[in-house]
């Protein structure tokens, strides 16, 4: 069989060949000549040539822990290996990723926080294979925004564009490191914007674009044909972990603010209005007698908060902020969060389809408990914000639990290995379903010994210990 395929390959080759000479035994010999390349052809080498000098390869080297399971809650395996409290045994690890320089003068780079978690040891490899130790300047991990900081002379920095300017059809670059292969382009269009409730961030609000992302892209640059960067290439959508045309980027006016928040202060401060929300789905509006298709529907308003000052109540759906329409809950988080503690905003909201514009003073958004009380000053609630699992969430109805809103860094929270976006099912084998039911837990768990928590993450359930 195997020798019959080589043959049917083979002969076509043969005789073609036979069919070439013959041919030429009856014709005169022509050699094509290459004409010379038209300069009015199409192509955006000259901005990649440009641009490309400002997008970095980022490699990491650090410690993280191992993956847990009930095994590490065991106090003779602790006992045998010498792990006290909440500490994890750890391995080495190595990442590659991308970056952009967007401060030539002082060496500012941005890339993904995910790219830089957990990270020792930072080198940043530029275009003309220069390489530096980098520093990490500040991290927001509800973001996934990084900005780094190299000590190095003759830099590019990549000119900001406004990526509130962008159109579903504009054509884009994505520029980065792909697998670690060196730096590499791809090229297409904006599929989609503002895209959220994926579960990759806190705060989203995603560009779409069909330009290959892969791994190692992560922090890289999305640009536009002006070579502007409008987006920091941050995830993939893909069973296979490998681009299939569904590649997200984090606005670049998001990044701008972020970055210059971690410059300034080297941590993000955010306004807090004091509200949960939901969007306001089609059959929501209906059964609320509503006329509108669109806004955040108040679940739930936090006392103490702004908001509660202010007189919202659940059930309200608000649907301006500041004279713009609120599309979604999202929406209206992002918003939010970009405005400092102390602004003062206008608020249009409806209550019994009736509008009310109310003005109302942010304050500093705090971690909070899972009662909904501000955040005690020690324990294990400290530095968590949770909520019931979001209608997003392939959980949503699929399983029972709290979900991990924010987990705050350097809590016991984060110290002990959880994340935003796990959800807690049990505490010591006793399941819990809501926040309170969680708050409850934690008080009735006796002091002076590890606590016993069951999470899941993705498709993954395992245990966490923590103090």
């Amino acid at each position: 069989m195997r020798t019959r395929l080589g043959l049917a390959l083979v002969l076509p080759l043969v005789l073609l060949a036979c069919d070439q000479s013959g041919a030429s035994a009856k014709a005169s010999h022509v050699v094509l000549k290459a004409e010379p390349t038209p300069h009015h052809l199409p192509t955006i080498a000259p901005m990649l040539a440009r641009v490309s000098p400002a997008v970095v390869n980022i490699s990491v080297t650090g410690m993280m822990a191992v993956a847990k399971n009930g095994l590490y809650n065991d106090p003779f395996f602790r006992q045998f290996f010498g792990l006290q409290g909440n500490q994890m045994p750890e391995e080495r690890f190595q990442a590659v990723g991308s970056g952009v320089i967007i401060d030539a003068a002082h060496g500012y780079v941005v890339t993904n926080n995910h790219v830089v978690k957990n990270a020792k040891e930072i080198q940043v490899t530029l275009k003309d294979h220069r390489t530096f130790t980098a520093k990490i300047v500040g991290t927001d991990p509800q973001t996934d925004i990084a900005v780094l900081r190299i000590p190095a002379q003759h830099l590019v920095a990549m000119p900001l564009g406004n990526s509130a300017e962008l159109r579903v059809g504009d054509y884009v670059a994505a520029i980065g490191d792909p697998f670690g292969v060196g730096q590499t382009a791809t090229y297409g269009i904006v599929s989609a914007l503002g895209r959220t409730g994926l579960g990759i961030e806190n705060y989203e609000n995603f560009i779409q674009t069909d330009a290959s992302i892969n791994p190692g892209n992560s922090g890289g640059a999305l640009v536009n044909m002006a070579g502007q960067l409008v987006g920091m290439n941050t995830a993939i959508l893909s069973q296979s972990g490998g681009n299939v045309g569904v590649g997200f980027a984090i606005p670049v006016n998001m990044v701008r603010t972020i970055a210059q928040e971690l410059i300034n202060h080297g941590k993000v401060t955010r306004g807090e209005l004091g509200v949960l929300v939901q969007n306001l789905t089609p059959s929501l509006a209906q059964a609320m007698g509503l006329s509108v298709n669109e806004g955040a529907v108040v679940s739930e308003v936090l006392p103490g908060t702004p908001a509660q000052r202010a007189g919202l109540k659940a059930g309200d759906v608000i649907i301006k902020l500041n004279g713009e329409n609120v599309p979604s809950s999202s929406e209206l988080r992002n918003k939010v969060a970009e405005l400092g503690p102390g602004t003062k905003v206008e608020l249009t909201y409806l209550r019994n389809g009736h509008p009310t514009t109310v003005d109302v003073t942010l304050a500093l958004k705090k971690p909070r408990s899972a009662s909904g009380s501000a955040t005690p000053a020690s324990g294990f609630l400290s530095g968590i914000t949770v909520g019931p699992i979001p209608q997003n969430s392939p959980d949503y109805g699929q399983i029972k639990g709290v979900y991990l809103e924010q987990v705050e860094p350097g809590s016991e929270a984060a110290n002990a290995g959880l994340e935003p976006g796990d959800i807690i099912t049990s505490v010591d084998h006793r399941p819990v379903t809501n926040p309170g039911g969680l708050d409850a837990a934690v008080r009735r768990h006796p002091k002076g010994r590890p606590m016993l928590l069951t999470v899941r993450r993705g498709q993954a359930e395992f245990f966490v210990a923590v103090q």
